[in-house]
């Protein structure tokens, strides 16, 4: 088996997208669209490990090659959508000695040309940012992470841009606290409680599951305390490098992973450590002050603070 090291490659999928707009798409746009260019977005961004920036010699079997995507509103793709997806379509299909990758029926409308309303209906479910806290809560967290993604390679004011930054400036707090919330009583249940219940039981398949539960959703909180999307379960662990507040947390999981489901003398001092830094970057936030190491009081506590008293009085659980 071959480490992260061995699989990197030497041109990184938003590199070698980057290098090709550069040198042979930005060229022909300019001199086609040119009075156009301050109502197009051009970059990298949506569904692919490339778009995160994980991508790596396992994943060169789809999407991965010379492409970008061009974004631009409605009135515009009426107007040049049909001719600028001609030009895109007679680009190179080689570039630095790379050609486009097999591509996946569901990965169709990744790149080219794209509405920019339907790039983000595709992930949001509506064609601009969401607006009420509800809006939020009903978007799939991995989903805000695909829409804003990537890397943006020509960017003036537009829609696209715009709803972009609403995007990345992140949850409302009530939003934020309601689903840290959430996830903290899913840590309680899954880490403090029931993980010892199954191995008291020697149920070793319950209790390994609820010691991933713990895992993924202290995952799930690192990433809301450091007001990032968490993506999709296979890049979650990977994405924990890139946040700047980790009080240590990605070692605790790591160990706690590689423990034995029915060793719980490993398990309760990693499980106590790990919710004691959640805790503290909790209290760092001032989203509690409340000394208590239970994770679920904690959750309440948490609620207590979110002003929009609808959103505060949904369940504990939905966020």
């Amino acid at each position: 088996m071959r480490d992260a090291a061995e699989l990197r490659l030497a041109a990184p999928g938003a590199e070698l997208a980057f290098g090709y707009y550069r040198d042979c798409g930005r060229p022909l746009l300019y001199k086609h669209f040119g009075q156009y260019m301050d109502e197009l977005t051009i970059g990298l961004a949506g569904e692919g490990s490339e778009c995160f920036g994980f991508d790596d010699l396992l994943s060169m079997d789809h999407d991965y090659g010379p492409s970008f995507c061009i974004w631009l509103s409605d009135g515009l793709f009426g107007k040049i959508g049909g001719a600028l997806a001609e030009l895109y379509a007679s680009l190179p299909q080689e570039y630095m000695g790379v050609r486009y990758a097999y591509r996946r029926e569901q990965a169709a409308q990744r790149r080219g040309v794209i509405r920019t309303g339907d790039f983000y209906r595709r992930f949001l479910g509506v064609r601009t940012a969401p607006e009420t806290p509800r809006e939020w809560l009903a978007i799939p967290e991995t989903y805000l992470a695909v829409a804003t993604n990537g890397v943006l390679f020509h960017a003036p004011d537009t829609e696209f841009v715009r709803t972009r930054e609403r995007l990345l400036a992140f949850y409302p707090e009530d939003v934020r606290r309601k689903k840290l919330a959430a996830n903290l009583v899913r840590m309680a249940h899954a880490g403090q409680v029931n993980y010892f219940r199954m191995a008291r039981r020697a149920d070793a398949v319950a209790a390994r599951l609820a010691l991933d539960q713990f895992i993924e959703h202290a995952m799930r909180a690192l990433y809301l305390l450091n007001r990032q999307y968490c993506p999709y379960y296979k890049w979650m662990w990977r994405g924990l490098e890139k946040l700047p507040r980790q009080a240590g947390l990605p070692a605790l999981l790591q160990s706690l992973a590689a423990a034995g489901a029915l060793d719980t003398n490993a398990a309760e001092s990693l499980v106590n450590t790990v919710c004691a830094g959640i805790i503290a970057l909790m209290h760092e936030q001032g989203l509690s002050d409340l000394d208590d190491g239970y994770l679920e009081r904690q959750a309440y506590a948490v609620t207590y603070g979110i002003t929009d008293t609808a959103i505060r009085n949904l369940p504990v659980l939905m966020g």
